[in-house]
């Protein structure tokens, strides 16, 4: 069977339509599981592995507003709270839909540790966007008040921005392989929860958020996955998104998805990590291929009917 690493998007998590709330989330959480259930009844073996951005900085704002009734808590264990939880959520709504269609499975969280490396550039270049959008007005008074870094989030509003390394080892994955065969596993959630390796081999969390895709690229090399597929709002990568000159792509190859990518194509924080991970996949495993596309289209993307796919040749 094929064995597939799905990385899902915020969209699969909350849409602009419903309530940043918990019961908000369920909700679109259970849209996105009955996908997903339609993808293993298709045969396909899947592990899961979604972002947090809005959620850990919601829990993180929530944390710092109470600070004078309860102790504020440190950015690492805010994403190990957003693990549990949407963890939670997808547990609850991907078994019954899995069951719904005859297919007995558990479902399972496993809370994630991601090493980085302390001295990854990514810590001295904040470019991971967390929390709600603001107005730039409010992005420059939060700037000044709290000393936050703010950027203009691909047209779509400012939101806050935190380091977001490179992961290079997933704590866990032992596990995770021994889990496999008998579980679906929902891992490195919102990218793992970043922590340092010290010289005496303890672990220490850290302030960041790992990119999701760079998880699930990392996630997929290491249990052998035949498809690496990120899920997002859009059915296709595009170059010159936005412009009347918009051209949607079916196929990237490695070659071709590193010119875009210098042309800068792709907005940092955005398309640019899934079309980074998706080509670490295809340079890795040249015979396998990483597939970005929406999640309403795709088992029409695993069938090769739509998606962009991204090869080494």
């Amino acid at each position: 069977m094929s064995k597939i690493v799905i990385a899902l998007g915020g969209n699969a998590l909350q849409s602009k339509n419903s309530a940043p709330t918990a019961e908000g989330q369920l909700e679109v959480v259970k849209n996105t599981c009955e996908r997903i259930a339609d993808i293993c009844s298709q045969g396909y073996e899947v592990a899961i592995v979604h972002g947090n951005g809005p959620q850990v900085g919601r829990i993180l704002l929530a944390s710092e507003t109470a600070k004078d009734v309860t102790p504020a808590m440190p950015f690492d264990v805010c994403g190990a709270m957003s693990q549990g939880y949407i963890g939670y959520h997808i547990q609850q709504a991907l078994r019954y839909a899995l069951n719904t269609r005859n297919i007995n499975y558990p479902v399972l969280t496993v809370a994630t540790q991601m090493i980085v490396d302390e001295k990854d550039p990514g810590f001295t270049n904040p470019t991971k966007p967390i929390g709600p959008f603001y107005t730039e007005e409010e992005a420059k008074s939060l700037q000044e008040e709290k000393g936050y870094s703010m950027k203009e989030d691909a047209g779509r509003g400012w939101r806050r921005v935190v380091a977001s390394p490179i992961p290079k080892r997933i704590v866990e994955i032992e596990a995770i392989k021994n889990l496999w065969d008998s579980s679906i596993v929902i891992s490195c959630g919102g990218g793992g929860i970043p922590v340092v390796e010290k010289m005496n081999g303890t672990l220490e969390g850290v302030a960041a958020v790992i990119d999701k895709d760079f998880a699930a690229e990392l996630l997929a090399e290491q249990v052998d996955a035949d498809t690496l597929m990120i899920l997002t709002e859009v059915e296709k990568v595009a170059i010159n998104w936005g412009k009347p000159d918009q051209k949607n792509l079916d196929h990237m190859s490695l070659a071709e998805a590193a010119r875009y990518v210098e042309e800068g194509q792709f907005a940092p924080g955005s398309m640019l990590p899934k079309v980074e991970a998706a080509m670490k996949f295809a340079r890795t495993y040249p015979n396998k291929k990483a597939i970005i596309t929406s999640l309403d289209k795709a088992i029409d993307a695993l069938e090769g009917k739509t998606g962009t796919v991204i090869t080494f040749a």
